[in-house]
């Protein structure tokens, strides 16, 4: 009899060529998969709620796999932790799924942090998981730059040329920048995104926190739909995916 199972996962992405299984390198969903494998000698396919690429965390990754031979959730969660290591991937809880749940089609929100570590000094314990920017950027007209990306619209400016969307358009639940001490966070919550989206944005939020742009550009490079708008794309390691929900 076949389960299916719900995974709550967190990784480091930095070791890996992304989520999804490829030749290029070594994948988050590869390693988990073959975890699978040597528990029960099951080949099965991990579906993720998102496709996280290179370098890129997660601390609320969803997943969902089927079993033939099926396992408790906590005697599954602790064999696959087990058959990981020294991957820096954990398997934070298991769930039994009804057999129509489907990770990614499912997911109602997305929630992402991209955190920038705004000081002189680099980083000697985070240096994998933040963008150290070293000159003062300015949260605030950050914060008033983002407003102008909050709600639906056409998102070509911040999409990467190899997006494969079928649209470019998508609706931008919450796009909040705030200064935590040395740290700017930003925070975005979206049923979906678009591939780089976030990265794209948060480096052109960059640029007016370092007073290049004023905040209103954004709107501007925003209806240009032209990818040369945007400004440098910010780099992996600094963003994370937060959490995952689902209909209750």
């Amino acid at each position: 009899m076949t389960e299916r199972y719900k995974l709550l996962i967190e990784y480091d992405g930095g070791p890996f060529a992304g989520w999804q299984r490829q030749n290029n390198g070594p994948s988050v969903q590869g390693a988990i998969e073959a975890a699978i494998f040597r528990f029960c000698g099951e080949q099965v396919t991990v579906h993720a709620a998102g496709r996280t690429d290179a370098g890129v965390h997660a601390m609320g990754q969803v997943a969902h796999c089927d079993l033939t031979k099926p396992a408790s959730p906590d005697r599954l969660r602790d064999a696959l932790n087990a058959h990981l290591r020294p991957a820096p991937v954990s398997i934070l809880q298991v769930q039994h799924a009804a057999l129509d749940f489907h990770a990614r089609f499912d997911a109602i929100k997305r929630a992402y942090r991209y955190e920038i570590l705004n000081r002189r000094a680099p980083p000697a314990l985070a240096r994998s998981q933040v963008w150290h920017v070293p000159h003062r950027l300015d949260a605030g007209a950050m914060q008033e730059a983002a407003q102008h990306l909050t709600g639906k619209h056409d998102f070509t400016t911040f999409r990467a040329a190899q997006c494969q969307a079928r649209s470019p358009l998508r609706t931008l639940d919450l796009l909040q920048v705030k200064r935590a001490g040395d740290s700017i966070v930003i925070e975005a919550e979206a049923r979906s995104f678009l591939h780089h989206q976030i990265r794209s944005i948060t480096g052109s939020l960059k640029r007016v926190g370092e007073g290049a742009w004023p905040p209103s550009h954004m709107a501007q490079i925003l209806a240009a739909k032209d990818r040369a708008a945007c400004g440098p794309v910010a780099p992996p390691h600094g963003l994370c995916l937060m959490r995952v929900d689902y209909p209750l």
